[in-house]
């Protein structure tokens, strides 16, 4: 009898514990409905007085930037980095890409309260608008890698893949930002963990050395060796020109460089380029046979229909 009744008064303990705990989960239910905050970790841009939040306007105005940022950027990669590098921080602490992910998803800076996936109005003023939000989405829709190929397609850099520092070291294209200013620059991988000791020409000035190579290659088209490979390597792919014409083909370039969309001079350069040494003596450059070829085809029809015209 005894053990009847101590099963008895359990069942009813634990009835009594459910229909707790199925009140409590109404009742935040209900309030989350009503946009009320029910606690959890507090988000970046806003403080909580009396259970309500408050925007914090200073945090606020950081987040503005980073979803406006991220709008421009469409990397959430390029994005931590730049916060880094200019020391911004989310409470302190380094924002990485998680935590960005996090906040770019969080419908609460446009004044929703979640609760179980639904989206309710909430109480709190939004720290963002609307427009921004749906901007920052549609960036958010494409996947991750398609819009990683989109940033590096649209960094310029002309020797990505080409060149190279003392010992083999492929040097791979990286940039940073100063108060607005863009600086690009290729750098091995060894000077990125271990400083700029590691390798003898440290970090090189992208831009500085773009230019030195294409004034070398300029210079090399209309040098007689080079001439000659491109006109033997042309007849051996079974095309009729002259070593004359060659020589005048290739020559078109130099004038029509400048006039030339960045991406269209970076598909020539990877075309005609094998690699570029970079060392504390200087630069050497090592030319495509087989490009040098392609070249001239591509710029003999331009040729003929200038003569035509």
């Amino acid at each position: 009898m005894g053990r009847l009744t101590l099963n008895i008064l359990l069942s009813f303990a634990q009835f009594e514990r459910e229909v707790i705990g199925e009140r409590v989960r109404d009742k935040v239910a209900a309030s989350r409905r009503k946009g009320i905050w029910m606690g959890g970790p507090l988000p970046f841009g806003y403080r909580c007085a009396d259970r309500k939040l408050l925007v914090v306007e200073e945090e606020a105005a950081t987040v503005r930037m980073i979803f406006e940022r991220f709008i421009r950027l469409g990397s959430a990669t390029l994005l931590v980095k730049e916060l880094a590098e200019e020391g911004i921080t989310r409470r302190g602490k380094k924002l990485d890409k998680g935590g960005l992910y996090k906040m770019l998803a969080n419908p609460l800076y446009i004044g929703k309260a979640v609760h179980k996936g639904v989206a309710y109005d909430g109480e709190h003023q939004p720290i963002i608008d609307q427009a921004l939000w749906d901007k920052v989405r549609s960036v958010m829709e494409v996947s991750p890698r398609t819009r990683a190929c989109r940033t590096r397609a649209q960094t310029p850099a002309l020797l990505k893949g080409l060149i190279f520092a003392p010992g083999g070291r492929s040097m791979t294209p990286s940039h940073t930002r100063k108060k607005g200013r863009l600086y690009r620059y290729y750098v091995t991988t060894n000077v990125i963990k271990e400083g700029p000791a590691a390798c003898p020409v440290g970090r090189v000035p992208a831009a500085q050395v773009e230019n030195a190579v294409i004034d070398q290659l300029r210079s090399l088209l209309r040098t007689p060796e080079v001439v000659v490979r491109t006109w033997k390597s042309v007849r051996a792919e079974g095309e009729t020109m002259t070593e004359r014409e060659v020589a005048a083909t290739l020559g078109q370039l130099d004038p029509l460089w400048d006039e030339l969309f960045p991406a269209e001079q970076a598909r020539i350069v990877q075309l005609l380029v094998q690699r570029v040494d970079i060392s504390t003596d200087g630069i050497a450059i090592a030319l495509r046979t087989e490009g040098l070829a392609q070249l001239a085809g591509e710029l003999k029809p331009a040729k003929g229909r200038r003569a035509a015209a």
